[in-house]
């Protein structure tokens, strides 16, 4: 019985690992395009992006950004008394689109 769920727990995680291995590799590809935008003179950079909008987050921890290179987006995630905010913001303008909670 305890090596049955020993095969069972390893292949859940191997499942797991595979799982989250394309999410990782579209991640990876939006940052390199991302980049190639910046340096292009498409969109703003990141430091740009977040130095307009972490001022208006006050009090709320920085967590990360995301990029969304189909949309020239990026999703910044924040979290203030254990709510998480995303605060999405068009790269070419730096203009925020949408604040989700």
């Amino acid at each position: 019985m305890k090596r049955a769920f020993s095969i069972l727990a390893a292949m859940a995680m191997a499942l797991a690992t595979l799982a989250s291995a394309p999410a990782f590799a579209q991640s990876r590809s939006d940052q390199g395009e991302a980049r190639k935008e910046m340096k292009a003179g498409n969109v703003l950079s990141l430091r740009q992006i977040e130095s307009r909008v972490l001022p208006q987050m006050r009090g709320a921890q920085y967590l990360g950004p995301a990029y969304d290179s189909t949309a020239r987006a990026y999703r910044l995630k924040f979290i203030k008394d254990g709510r998480v905010t995303f605060v999405d913001v068009d790269a070419r303008t730096g203009r925020i689109i949408n604040r989700s909670r």
